[in-house]
């Protein structure tokens, strides 16, 4: 458990920090809840954790705000774990140490926004086949014209999983349009074409939408940015803002920072109808093809087995 602070440590917010969540199992109790395991046994399960650490790491969170305790069953009573304000404030903290892991800890310390097809990266990407997208898991969101929004008003957040038969979710870096991008942007493996994947979804979106599929792009661009961007292009499908890293987060997304941000690397998730993410696509290599191959992934769901 955290020690006692003293001295000039009552003073630093680093170590008033660490002291609630600087300790290994505290840190990983929080990774697990933010995607979506809730219950004592399914942390437990995770984590491969003695019962009575678990316990008293649980009791530690919810004593400093981090986690609430919720009943979900009577007779007996049962609780489970989800997090407060305070801590999904921590989805940043969680991803800007999964990026410096990635970067520094796993691969040569080059900046990049793509990842090698073998690397350790990938594989945390493609192991999230088979597994749920937490609910609801909610973004600010730009919608469409025709739902009934006046131009310019506020988003309203949206579930990054739609309500449909399928959902193609792609993550994308960042457009130039309206805010300028990074000056080295351009030389960045896999940061170019966000404007092109937008169009050439914006393109396929019809045809998907009559089959029952729905498109949802996401960055870590805010939402009047993204607005500008969808209303300049015509786009027929929500943006959601990741600018606060829950969907990060909850799916431990790779993530690159340029311009003193970070970004989400491309990758594409298509999801079926009860949240389960049934196929991947990272590294996207080849923008045009990855575009076209989530549509006949997308299709596969909705044809079913």
């Amino acid at each position: 458990m955290a020690r006692e602070l003293r001295g000039h440590d009552l003073q630093c917010a680093i170590a008033q920090a660490a002291a609630v969540i600087g300790d290994w199992w505290s840190l990983l109790i929080v990774r697990e809840v933010t995607r979506g395991h809730h219950r004592f046994e399914e942390l437990l399960a995770e984590l491969g954790i003695s019962r009575k650490v678990l316990a008293e790491r649980l009791r530690h969170l919810t004593d400093h705000q981090v986690l609430e305790r919720r009943p979900y069953q009577t007779g007996p009573e049962r609780h489970e774990y989800v997090l407060t304000g305070t801590g999904r404030a921590l989805a940043p903290v969680l991803i800007s140490m999964q990026d410096w892991a990635d970067r520094w800890l796993l691969a040569d310390g080059s900046l990049t926004g793509t990842a090698e097809p073998d690397s350790a990266e990938a594989a945390r990407v493609h192991a999230l086949r088979g597994t749920p997208v937490p609910a609801p898991l909610l973004l600010p969101a730009t919608l469409p014209p025709g739902d009934g929004r006046a131009p310019g008003a506020a988003s309203r957040p949206l579930d990054v999983v739609a309500d449909a038969r399928a959902t193609v979710l792609f993550a994308y870096p960042a457009t130039g349009v309206p805010a300028p991008l990074p000056p080295s942007w351009g030389s960045l493996p896999g940061a170019v074409g966000c404007t092109l994947e937008n169009r050439l979804f914006r393109d396929a979106e019809p045809s998907l939408t009559a089959e029952g599929v729905a498109v949802h792009g996401v960055s870590t661009q805010r939402p009047d940015e993204q607005e500008t961007f969808a209303a300049g292009e015509g786009l027929t499908f929500p943006l959601l803002s990741d600018m606060d890293a829950q969907f990060a987060a909850a799916l431990r997304l790779p993530t690159f920072r340029a311009g003193q941000t970070l970004r989400l690397k491309r990758l594409i998730l298509v999801v079926d109808a009860s949240r389960v993410i049934r196929d991947v696509i990272y590294p996207v290599l080849d923008i045009p093809a990855a575009v076209e191959e989530a549509g006949r992934m997308a299709m596969k769901v909705v044809e079913g087995p």
